[in-house]
């Protein structure tokens, strides 16, 4: 008895976590299937998914883990990584994250669980956060105009590529100059993207500028081995011959150095994971991207600007904000959608909590160190490559060998160049004894020096590796934000008014259709702060992560089967960069086998921007599939164009469950079709969770996914970043997936260039999928799944009694999400889906996804992780709406004066004394009895887009612009 009641408190503790994750019970999902008349789950299950792509058998996964066994395993594989003190530099560096920081923004839901900031009302928190991040780039480039950050350093600086051409209308040619001193891997992944524009590479020292005609170019400030170059006569002279310039920079050497932009710049662009981004392994971080006001229109991601609310009260928003989701399409340059806000918002508050004198301070410190390094080891006959440093030394005519013997013994890693140099870089962890150390590996124990002797001499020298023609001479950081918030008391009280201001998973549903808002469960996070994962350098020698390696190789055998490919790569660190990769890999694997001109992809009309964006990017030509009436891909549509551009065919494009919400019956037949044609398949995988555990891409037809893992397997979306997006790739396209110039991946072929910095893209959040699916196991990702399609056909059911809903399958129902059709009511009443959105504000949630895929409808998806109360909770909001719509049809308000054209509603509103609405402030406010209960209120009232648009400010207001 005692045997079974230990196996039974096991099976309790496995179960625990899929309970929790999981939202209905047992009760609640026999509700919901008697409402929709349906006797089983699996009934339901067979109506909705088509019986030739069931899986039919349970995934190959381990049963599974209690959240403690789950956590407990994962520490053991921390542990063997091996802790090394890393001097590699090369972009990433060692940094201290602000403990109050890291408590309440990092590891706090009320920030990580927000939503892409496309409602601004409910998102000033971190649109503030973000206008301070542009604000500090500004300020640090010395440029006009900054966006609210980029993936990372590389793709940046391929952006910036991108931009120059772009945006140079007056050079011919198709050259783009880097020079030979940049960061390797952003070399790397520059020349990748430049080889599907069409664009050749120069890669020269940085002085040879002068001899080449070329649209762009490419400068490292400082330059990858250490050397600071005096850029101003590079930059002066190529604007003089018409190239456009852009420099990538170290966020935390432009404390010290002449900003880019007074030295002459186009565009500056670097990472700021420096200020207090952990390196994770190599991600994620958030990179910036600085320009002149005259780019404003042209540049890629995201700007926060100024803008007002309907009561002409200041408002921040994100401006331009429609450029994510159209892209330009078929004619873009960027398929950029996302960002980093979350590590943005830490880089930023980094600098708010220290201001410009503690910024200076630890840059000071930096640079001393580095000084009193370089001092002592020419002391001691040491050759430095360079007269000129911040925080990087390069060594020459070292006995290599002897210094790597020696730093292995301290556990130390430095930089080893071809030839025998060694690099040291130093940053904000480095101490004093630490350059104790460092003397004895470089020098031997027997070297004599003394640091505080050393320090003494830089002081009464003045020595600096700066050159003074570089020396920064202008202020920064001189807006009051960066002044006020200094005490821990202060920021504390900051951040948590910053948190107030935004809705997130913390409060509600947030019910976005393709966007799969999911539990982001709290043993999933916590591991992403061990300093084992956290603190370790991208570029250490392999047999330091072993831990790292095992984590990584198991998720992808999870992965592996959950998709039904044979390989996965894990360097795209977005869903937008997995697009990308997934067609790199099908056009290098088609060139090799004779066949590189293949370059149409067909693409259904009902795609996301970021496909035909992707497609253009790879150098195909897209070709519009049309959709039949019931939202599926015209089959006789895709059968007359498949055979049109036989010849031609490189791939399709297709999102499944449909773009629409529905599992298409007919989706193997597309496959065979384009097959037959010579063409791939990619399966976009934006809506894998009505996919896991019931059917795999791999298995109907796919050659190659993404994999959204900030939505199915439940990395949080950070309020508009970080994500990760790694290819689920079938074996003959397995060789042709992004390799690393620094870090070479084992079975890529070699001259397959990089699409990302780091060659594991984000690793530091990976932990979070790993867990995710270790505590779920095969049942518990199966039974989200059917969840997740209960609770969208529930809400369907619901609403669609006072709604339209626009699309469902053959048998009536819908995948894991549902389209309601605005347009019928906007015609009757006037009333939009924007002002929908805007109402369910007042109700406390969060909207669904507006006018996609369809122009003026919603978009509406539950996941399983919410409760039946809360998804009844929505639905009565939805119902309520809709009566209220009913009201405004019947004449009873006006159309232009009613509770949802002024929504949402604010405090403000309430205490207006010249309150003359048809209705009460009670209704305006608080709708229904659970609002009462639990209020959330919209910080500003609705923002003004297109006054935002016309009059574009990303730079902090001034203090009596507060003050107002």
């Amino acid at each position: 008895m005692a045997l079974d009641n230990r196996r039974l408190a096991d099976l309790a503790a496995h179960d625990a976590f899929i309970q929790r994750h999981n939202g209905p019970r047992e009760e609640d999902v026999t509700a919901m299937l008697e409402a929709l008349g349906e006797p089983s789950l699996d009934a339901l299950l067979e109506r909705t998914i088509p019986a030739d792509i069931r899986l039919g058998r349970e995934l190959d996964l381990d049963p599974p883990k209690s959240e403690a066994e789950s956590l407990d395993y994962l520490r053991r594989l921390a542990a063997q990584n091996r802790p090394f003190k890393s001097y590699l530099g090369q972009g990433y560096h060692g940094t201290h994250l602000p403990t109050v920081i890291q408590r309440n923004l990092l590891e706090n839901p009320g920030w990580y669980t927000a939503y892409t900031p496309y409602q601004p009302e409910i998102s000033q928190g971190r649109l503030e956060g973000l206008l301070n991040f542009q604000q500090m780039v500004m300020d640090l480039t010395g440029m006009e105009l900054a966006n609210a950050s980029m993936l990372d350093e590389a793709t940046a600086a391929a952006e910036a590529m991108a931009l120059c051409r772009r945006a140079n209308k007056k050079a011919r040619s198709h050259v783009f100059f880097v020079a030979d001193d940049v960061l390797a891997q952003t070399l790397d992944v520059v020349r990748t993207r430049a080889a599907y524009f069409g664009f050749e590479l120069v890669v020269a020292p940085a002085e040879q500028l002068a001899e080449v005609e070329a649209f762009g170019a490419l400068l490292q400030y400082p330059g990858e081995s250490g050397r600071i170059r005096d850029l101003a006569p590079l930059l002066a002279d190529a604007r003089e011959r018409g190239i456009m310039t852009c420099v990538a920079a170290d966020i935390m050497s432009l404390v010290l150095l002449t900003e880019p932009g007074a030295l002459g710049a186009d565009i500056v662009v670097g990472s700021t994971q420096r200020f207090g981004v952990p390196m994770g392994f190599g991600g994620p971080h958030a990179a910036y991207f600085a320009t002149t006001d005259k780019l404003k229109r042209s540049i890629p991601g995201r700007i926060i600007g100024v803008s007002k609310d309907s009561r002409d009260g200041q408002a921040l928003r994100m401006a331009m904000q429609t450029r994510e989701q159209h892209i330009r399409r078929e004619k873009a340059t960027s398929n950029i959608c996302t960002a980093q806000a979350l590590l943005a918002n830490i880089a930023g508050f980094y600098a708010v909590y220290h201001g410009a004198e503690g910024l200076t301070t630890i840059a000071g410190r930096i640079h001393r160190l580095t000084t009193i390094l370089a001092l002592g080891l020419q002391e001691k006959g040491v050759a430095l490559a360079h007269d000129s440093w911040f925080d990087t030394l390069r060594l020459t005519g070292v006995d290599a060998g002897k210094i790597h013997g020696r730093a292995l013994t301290h556990a130390i890693n430095v930089r080893y160049f071809d030839g025998g140099d060694i690099g040291v870089s130093l940053d904000e962890t480095t101490t004093a004894h630490d350059l104790d150390v460092l003397f004895d590996v470089l020098l031997g124990e027997e070297h004599g020096l003394s640091v505080r002797e050393l320090d003494e001499r830089v002081v009464a020298e003045g020595a600096s590796g700066i050159p003074a023609a570089c020396r920064r001479q202008s202020d920064f950081l001189t807006h009051p934000t960066f002044k006020r918030y200094r005490s821990e008391t202060e920021m504390l009280r900051y951040l948590k008014r910053l948190e107030n201001k935004d809705l997130s998973l913390a409060h509600a549903m947030i019910p976005l259709g393709s966007c799969t808002m999911k539990l982001n469960a709290t043993s999933e996070m916590i591991p992403i702060t061990w300093p084992e994962f956290a603190e370790v350098h991208p570029f250490v020698p392999r047999d330091q992560v072993a831990g790292y390696k095992q984590m990584i190789d198991e998720l992808s055998a999870f992965l592996v089967e959950i998709t039904g490919y044979d390989h996965i790569s894990m360097q795209p660190n977005s869903g937008a960069q997995g697009e990308y990769l997934g067609l790199v890999a099908i056009r290098r694997y088609q060139a090799a086998n004779g066949e590189g001109h293949r370059n149409v992809c067909l693409i259904p009309s009902s795609a996301h921007g970021t496909n035909p964006a992707s497609a253009a990017m790879v150098g195909m030509k897209v070709v519009v599939v049309e959709c039949d009436e019931n939202g599926n891909i015209d089959i006789d549509d895709l059968r007359a164009k498949a055979e049109k551009h036989a010849d031609a065919l490189s791939a399709i494009m297709i999102t499944y469950p449909s773009t629409h919400g529905v599992f298409e019956a007919g989706v193997r037949e597309v496959c065979r079709i384009v097959h037959d044609h010579g063409g791939q398949v990619y399966v976009d995988g934006a809506n894998m969770n009505a996919q896991v555990g019931l059917t795999r891409p791999g298995d109907f037809g796919g050659d190659v996914s993404h994999l959204n893992l900030h939505k199915t397997f439940c990395i949080p979306h950070g309020g508009g970043g970080p994500g990760m997006g790694p290819i689920g790739v079938k074996a003959h396209l397995a060789p042709y997936v992004a390799n690393h110039v620094v870090t070479p991946i084992e079975g890529v072929n070699d001259d397959c260039g990089a699409v990302s910095a780091a060659a594991y893209g984000s690793a530091s959040i990976l932990p979070i999928s790993w867990g995710y699916i270790k505590m779920m196991g095969a049942r518990g990702l199966r039974e989200a799944t059917e969840l997740a399609i209960l609770n969208a056909n529930y809400i369907a059911r619901r609403l669609g009694e006072h709604y339209p809903v626009l699309y469902k399958g053959e048998n009536g129902t819908v995948a894991h999400e549902c389209i309601i059709d605005i347009r019928p009511l906007k015609a009757a009443s006037g009333i939009s889906e924007e002002d929908i959105a805007k109402r369910l504000m007042d109700y406390g949630f969060h909207a669904p996804t507006m006018s996609f895929p369809v122009a003026g409808t919603l978009m509406i998806e539950p996941t399983e992780s919410e409760s039946r109360y809360e998804i009844d909770r929505f639905c009565d909001a939805m119902i309520a709406i809709r009566e209220e719509i009913a009201r405004v049809e019947a004449g009873e308000w006006p159309a232009d004066d009613n509770p949802l054209v002024h929504a949402p509603h604010t405090m403000a509103d309430l205490m207006d004394d010249g309150w003359e609405r048809p209705y009460s402030r009670e209704l305006g406010a608080f709708p229904t009895e659970a609002v009462k209960a639990a209020k959330y209120w919209p910080a500003v009232n609705r923002v003004d887009n297109v006054f935002g648009d016309r009059q574009l400010i990303c730079s902090c207001p001034s203090i009596d612009e507060y003050r107002d």
